[in-house]
């Protein structure tokens, strides 16, 4: 099992640098010690760099997100794809920078109608798109997934499992993601380790590492104790007692813990919902109140812009979107979803260049996997290997990387029904987001142990 291979290899690099390490303030709780330390300081940082995970639950339908748009092509998209398929003149057209090399088979893609707002970042090169990637353990080929000849992702084509892997590289159970681990790689960075792993969107496996704590926020900003934030019972005094219960010290050890956490927090609301309320109205970004996709990416940049206040050089971030899971219903639902996902896009974009700091941001979508090519007359079906933005000034953009998959659903490149057969591995996709923020070649191993089994490990998009 992979997640034995991790813990060795979290554990060996924990030890090795303890020896490096003087343990300050032994007084204080195990935990919080653990989190200032970091596990593992792979790098200073000097400046300031975030990453921020959009997951969109369900397993989104590549198919209908980047669509075949040149002729041949799209009408072999349009009869694979009855009663699903979009309207070729609907189609907002991509063409990439002069220098990439051309797609084979002829192939152009376009963005599905309501992605529109994502090209002029495509234009600009600003926005790329790694093309079919999926969970992987090791480099797998069709005769080699249908004999079984190499390890595979546990529980292929299941929801809760696949992602676990997508986000730990460990079936469902997982404790730590490599969104977390890369987080532990920063904590020596950042003066409050507590701000290190944001979610905006509850709790996620995504972003536990081994030391870094996942803080989470709402889209209002940091969530308080309601009993103290407001009067208990309407009596101040109440909610004074009950803050003295929460957070005074207890001979108790865990009940001593769970006190300190306690306190941690409260004062950790404090501190958030101050800095974030110093940061003023953005130039031009516009996030839509209804859009609850972009009131995430609202609170993210606000948390970005109060970075300084929050002593915050590295930052990891995860924001999502139910609702992918459209077995039936796809042309009704998913437009409404696609539109949702640019437009928080688009306007997370415009605010980091208000803030000046596009370039230091690298935004990512993500999913449970993709689906079938394949109609099944109204929907389509869970598969594996989808198609994926990235998106910020970093960015190599108007640009495809990857393997573009044929158009088909007999072609060696799927697994049946049109299920993409990944040729980028998530691995090598969290590799290249991983080196871009500081992971070094040699702590790759600790975000995504199964890098090992690659020997491309950057995807060359940022």
């Amino acid at each position: 099992m992979f997640i034995n291979h991790t813990q060795k290899l979290v554990r060996r690099a924990f030890l090795q640098r303890m020896g490096n390490l003087s343990l300050a303030g032994v007084a204080a709780p195990w935990a919080l010690n653990l989190a200032s330390i970091g596990e593992a300081a792979a790098f200073t940082a000097t400046d300031y760099k975030a990453l921020v995970c959009i997951f969109m639950y369900g397993g989104n339908d590549f198919g209908n997100t980047i669509v075949p748009f040149d002729n041949a092509n799209y009408a072999k998209y349009q009869a694979i794809r009855v009663g699903i398929a979009t309207a070729q003149n609907t189609l907002v057209g991509l063409t990439p920078v002069a220098t990439a090399a051309p797609l084979p088979f002829g192939l152009q893609y376009a963005l599905a109608p309501q992605l529109s707002p994502l090209k002029p970042l495509f234009d600009t090169g600003k926005l790329a798109v790694q093309l079919n990637v999926g969970t992987l353990v090791e480099p797998t080929t069709l005769a080699q997934y249908n004999a079984k000849s190499v390890a595979l992702p546990p529980k292929l084509f299941s929801h809760n499992d696949q992602q676990s892997v997508w986000q730990a590289s460990q079936p469902e159970g997982a404790v730590q993601g490599w969104g977390g681990r890369i987080g532990d790689m920063a904590l020596s960075n950042n003066a409050r380790s507590l701000f290190s792993c944001i979610s905006v969107t509850g709790n996620s496996v995504f972003l536990a590492g081994q030391d870094a704590l996942q803080y989470q926020l709402s889209t209002n900003g940091a969530i308080p104790v309601t009993g103290i934030k407001s009067p208990l019972y309407g009596s101040s005094i109440a909610s004074a007692a009950l803050n003295t219960l929460m957070t005074q010290a207890r001979s108790q050890t865990l009940e001593n813990e769970y006190n300190a956490i306690s306190k941690r927090s409260i004062g950790a609301e404090a501190t958030v919902n101050d800095a974030l309320g110093r940061v003023g109205p953005f130039k031009t970004a516009n996030f839509n109140a209804t859009n609850p996709l972009a009131m995430q990416l609202q609170v993210v940049a606000k948390t970005i812009a109060a970075r300084g206040d929050l002593g915050a050089k590295r930052q990891v971030f995860f924001v999502s979107l139910g609702g992918f899971d459209n077995h039936d219903f796809l042309v009704r639902d998913q437009p409404g979803l696609l539109a949702n996902v640019a437009d928080a896009m688009a306007s997370f974009y415009r605010a980091t260049e208000d803030l000046g700091i596009q370039n230091s941001v690298t935004t990512f979508t993500a999913s449970d996997f993709g689906r079938t090519f394949a109609s099944n007359g109204d929907g389509s079906d869970h598969g594996w290997g989808g198609h994926h933005f990235v998106l910020g000034g970093a960015v190599k953009g108007q640009q495809f990387y990857g393997d573009a998959p044929q158009v088909s659903i007999t072609s060696d490149d799927q697994v049946g029904q049109g299920r993409l057969l990944p040729s980028t591995s998530v691995d090598q996709y969290a590799a290249t987001l991983a080196t871009w923020f500081g992971v070094t070649d040699t702590e790759l191993r600790l975000v995504v142990p199964n890098i090992i089994n690659y020997s491309k490990k950057n995807m060359g998009f940022v």
